[in-house]
């Protein structure tokens, strides 16, 4: 798509529904701040995907990216909690930097995203390897697998995480 008609789709886009979306966001978000984030990335979203002029019901478009670009903050803001108690429980005083904080919080997002595209059964078996400390023959135990089962779903989650990675 030429890029002057992209532009001007996503202008039309813009100056139609940008209020309408910033509102839906203060309702569902209960936050004016939150809101006009989410409804700056969704549109930040249109204008990287080149396809502004194809797009036939911008509501709906709208909608359903900013629900995404909602449920992502939801998933950081939890995994963020998460890694805050797991600091807080250590013995040691542990002092990390705004910088690295944030890189720590990117990675776990990353490995959470390479998590979700594995299965149940994969997902459990990293957890208890790299949460819980177990090793391959004791969670082959506890899932009443074979070691050889263990090893393979980890290769595979390694693997995702590693490509995963890879592209950060």
């Amino acid at each position: 798509m030429p890029l002057l008609a992209h532009t001007a789709a996503i202008e039309q886009i813009y100056e139609q529904h940008h209020s309408w979306l910033y509102g839906w966001l203060k309702g569902k978000l209960n936050d004016a701040c939150d809101a006009a984030d989410v409804a700056h990335d969704t549109f930040v979203r249109i204008l990287a995907a080149r396809n502004a002029a194809d797009i036939r019901e911008p509501r709906d478009y709208l909608a359903t990216i900013a629900r995404g670009l909602v449920i992502d903050r939801y998933r950081r803001s939890a995994i963020e909690t998460a890694y805050l108690q797991a600091l807080a429980t250590r013995p040691e005083a542990c002092a990390i930097s705004e910088e690295d904080r944030v890189l720590i919080i990117e990675t776990l997002m990353a490995v959470d995203k390479a998590l979700a595209c594995l299965g149940a059964r994969t997902q459990r078996i990293f957890m208890l390897s790299q949460i819980e400390g177990l090793t391959y023959q004791q969670i082959a135990v506890q899932l009443q697998v074979s070691l050889t089962t263990v090893k393979k779903h980890m290769i595979r989650a390694l693997t995702e995480c590693a490509l995963i990675m890879a592209q950060h």
